[in-house]
């Protein structure tokens, strides 16, 4: 997968508040939702050693500065480093085709397809730290959506979000319960989103997971998703503060 298709495919599926473009960089910005909604990321037209331009405009609506790099962006990689940038969450995209995940449906009355999301759903993520900025995310999704509430001995149990973009469906946001973990639930709520997005004519699935996050890593791997690509954030190490914000707003109007 391209870095462009693969930033197309997030941008659809897990859509930032707002995006504007300053100086060939896409900035993004959704308070309290995370990193994947409030990354700047290089466009052909952005010049790695001018990333001070995207961060200055980030400092001065209140962000610190965060950069998405990804898969051929070494010379942006290079220059955020030098300007004492630090590595922040390397994370890989899995993807598989749809044939491949929707093999077998889950037993009857455990995984179940639900529009708009329960409180009980919001109350899952909440604890698994999906606050509601990033549960409003979902909403913005413009293509086919749903959620999927898995359960447990008729216990809500665990829960996630898919969204299609063209024929590639795109999973965000799998949290189960501690108490009903490693019983094999993820792995059915994903099987029963695969379903719901080849009805949506999608061809493939897709996900995103930190590197650190071994269990997950070894559940899509053990699906037979393979690697389709990588990224990982830069992050400024001064976070940005009311003072500072006003600073660079300052510098900006200059």
């Amino acid at each position: 997968m391209t870095p462009d298709a693969l930033t197309t495919l997030i941008n659809a599926t897990w859509p930032a508040q707002t995006m504007r473009d300053v100086s060939g960089w896409t900035l993004r910005s959704t308070k309290d939702a995370g990193s994947r909604a409030n990354a700047a990321t290089a466009t052909k037209a952005a010049k790695p050693e001018e990333h001070p331009l995207a961060a200055g405009a980030q400092r001065a609506i209140g962000q610190t500065p965060l950069f998405m790099v990804r898969q051929g962006e070494e010379a942006l990689d290079a220059h955020l480093a030098q300007a004492g940038y630090t590595l922040k969450d390397p994370t890989v995209c899995y993807t598989a085709p749809i044939t491949a995940i929707a093999t077998q449906r889950a037993p009857p009355v455990t995984c179940f397809e639900v529009w708009p999301p329960l409180a009980t759903q919001l109350n899952i993520w909440e604890a698994g730290g999906v606050n509601a900025a990033r549960a409003a995310i979902m909403d913005r999704a413009a293509g086919p959506r749903t959620t999927i509430l898995g359960r447990v001995h008729n216990t809500p149990a665990a829960t996630a979000f898919g969204a299609v973009h063209g024929r590639t469906a795109m999973v965000h946001a799998i949290e189960t319960l501690p108490a009903f973990r490693r019983q094999g639930l993820a792995r059915l709520m994903i099987r029963a989103l695969a379903f719901w997005a080849q009805s949506h004519g999608a061809r493939t699935l897709a996900l995103l997971v930190t590197q650190a996050n071994a269990p997950a890593n070894a559940l899509y791997t053990s699906l037979g998703m393979t690697v389709a690509a990588r990224y990982h954030y830069r992050i400024h190490p001064v976070p940005v503060t009311t003072h500072t914000a006003a600073s660079a707003c300052c510098e900006q109007t200059r």
